[in-house]
């Protein structure tokens, strides 16, 4: 069975994707960003605007109340929060952040 996956109406490839272990990333090209307490705190509203437009971003959410996450397929790690954060939360954070971004109210 596909890993879910949130689709727009208005086009076909997918908005936000669940990926299961082992990780294959999807998308070559793609910037990957892993997200941890102890990352470099970012405020996320303004952070996503420095993203290249129109460009892939892959975000690997975890180990954000504790820890890091210990990949190798990552190219930076970010903190939303000087505060732990649940996984739901950290994630909606960042939704958060592209609906600002892409004006969607």
């Amino acid at each position: 069975m596909p890993a879910p996956a949130l689709r727009s109406a208005a086009v076909q490839s997918p908005s936000l994707q669940e990926f299961s272990e082992p990780l294959a990333l999807p998308r070559s090209g793609a910037r990957k960003i892993g997200t941890s307490k102890t990352g470099k705190l970012v405020p996320i509203n303004e952070w996503v605007t420095t993203l290249p437009e129109g460009k892939p971003v892959v975000f690997v959410l975890g180990a954000l109340a504790h820890g890091k996450v210990e990949v190798d397929y990552t190219e930076e790690c970010i903190s939303v929060s000087e505060f732990p954060l649940s996984g739901s939360v950290a994630a909606g954070k960042v939704c958060c952040a592209f609906e600002q971004l892409w004006g969607i109210i």
